[in-house]
């Protein structure tokens, strides 16, 4: 396992998939029967077309997306990376229609690497919370300042 190449695979991902939108690049990085943990209950369809069609969606709704890696981090068959991403919500995303805010927003995946040098598991964890506040969307069971 070549822990430098891990890490230089995630960072291109990163560029190509997130801050270009060449969301294809997805296919090459991730198994077909990777295994995806994710904080929110939605399912993603499998394999690498399954992360391309999150991120096509996902640039869809935030089409001027800016991408900064912050850290990435390596050992054995993980890699983990911090990001933050900005942009303006002009398109659908999930149950949100457009707003025109722009928000900035931050995350870390963790990602399992198998012996053929593509990502079987990924760990996803983005702040949802304080990208929907920053969209003005009611969070449900968050105090409102009225309760605070």
């Amino acid at each position: 396992m070549n822990v430098e190449a891990n890490k230089a695979l995630v960072r291109r991902f990163y560029d190509e998939v997130w801050g270009r939108g060449n969301v294809g690049f997805a296919e090459g990085v991730f198994a077909d029967a990777y295994v995806r943990h994710d904080l929110r209950s939605t399912k993603a369809a499998p394999g690498g077309a399954g992360q391309a069609l999150i991120a096509e969606q996902f640039r869809r709704a935030f089409p001027d997306l800016q991408w900064r890696i912050d850290l990435v981090l390596g050992e054995g068959d993980l890699v983990a990376a911090r990001w933050t991403a900005s942009g303006t919500h002009s398109g659908d995303w999930g149950d949100v229609a457009p707003t025109g805010k722009h928000v900035t927003f931050s995350g870390v995946n963790i990602f399992r690497f198998g012996d053929n040098g593509k990502v079987i598991e990924i760990w996803n964890h983005r702040d949802d919370l304080g990208l929907r506040e920053q969209l003005g969307v009611v969070v449900a069971g968050a105090p409102t300042s009225a309760e605070e």
